[in-house]
């Protein structure tokens, strides 16, 4: 019998199992733009939990399971008895009982990792406020088919140490890149300690320096809007503009998870121009997602 396997943060998936995964969402994106049937997950059923809004992962897995072969519920915590004070261990059990997969997009890791440990198949993590992996893949995946293996190569993460940074942070240990980190005074990465792969730096022009992938996030992630004029004081010089990625390497992309607030984090030159990959990486959620679940799924 497989064993049960969830997916709750990038380092679920050993180095050698996501060499495998980009394998396989090559040949699936190939087939899918070739217009060949993939039905691997017939019947298969995918729930997906949502206690925060979203576009791209509703999209992406939702098509993604489709796509497949499969189907998929939507349920919102506010129209679902998680909703309104069951436990999450109750639910998990009997929505497990169900299908076939669970994705989640929520605000606490902790409630995540609950429903995964009383679940009887496996559980994504779809975000949450401490971890975004599935964005994290897509986006290492575009650097792979742009530029070929990652491993050696060197990411700046500018701005807010949130979901995506933690999410980075772990794919440098996975995969064996460095990531060279920077945030305004106040917003650095908690519990954080430099390794040979990870390190902080003062300045996003010092983090950025020689750089093969510049990303960033907005500045007050979801769940921080009260915090929005704050931020937007404190974040001013660590917006990615023309001049800061001059100080990247000549070949360097740009990345952004989406929605990005032109004219805060990016400018619209940086985001439009040609060293831009932000719209590979938002097709890429779908492809990605759908291997993600048919690894979780499938032998192989």
């Amino acid at each position: 019998m497989k064993e049960l396997r969830h997916y709750l943060r990038f380092s679920d998936l050993a180095r050698e199992e996501l060499e495998s995964l980009f394998k396989l969402t090559s040949e699936i994106k190939k087939k899918y733009k070739t217009f060949e049937g993939r039905k691997t997950l017939q019947d298969r059923n995918l729930v997906m939990i949502f206690e925060k809004s979203s576009t791209r992962t509703r999209l992406s897995f939702e098509l993604g399971i489709s796509q497949l072969g499969g189907s998929s519920v939507y349920l919102n915590t506010k129209d679902s008895q998680l909703g309104r004070g069951e436990p999450v261990a109750d639910s998990a059990r009997v929505i497990s009982r169900m299908c076939d997969l669970v994705m989640i997009r929520t605000y606490d890791q902790e409630m995540i990792e609950t429903f995964a440990s009383n679940s009887t198949v496996p559980v994504i993590n779809g975000l949450t406020d401490q971890h975004h992996p599935c964005q994290v893949l897509a986006d290492i995946f575009t650097f792979v088919e742009h530029r070929g293996s990652i491993q050696g190569a060197t990411v700046a993460w500018i701005g807010d140490s949130n979901n995506m940074c933690n999410s980075w942070i772990e794919a440098a240990e996975v995969l064996d890149f460095t990531l060279k980190i920077s945030s305004p005074p106040g917003y650095e990465p908690k519990n954080f300690s430099e390794s040979d792969n990870v390190k902080f730096l003062l300045t996003p022009e010092a983090a950025v320096r020689g750089a093969d992938i510049v990303t960033t996030d907005v500045w007050a992630s979801m769940g921080f809007e009260k915090e929005k004029r704050l931020r937007k004081l404190a974040f001013q010089k660590w917006q990615v503009n023309n001049p800061l990625m001059a100080q990247a390497s000549k070949n360097a992309i740009f990345m952004h998870c989406l929605p990005a607030h032109r004219g805060e984090e990016v400018t619209s030159d940086v985001i439009d121009g040609d060293q831009s990959v932000v719209w590979d990486e938002a097709e890429n959620r779908l492809h990605v997602q759908k291997a993600l679940m048919e690894t979780l799924l499938l032998d192989y």
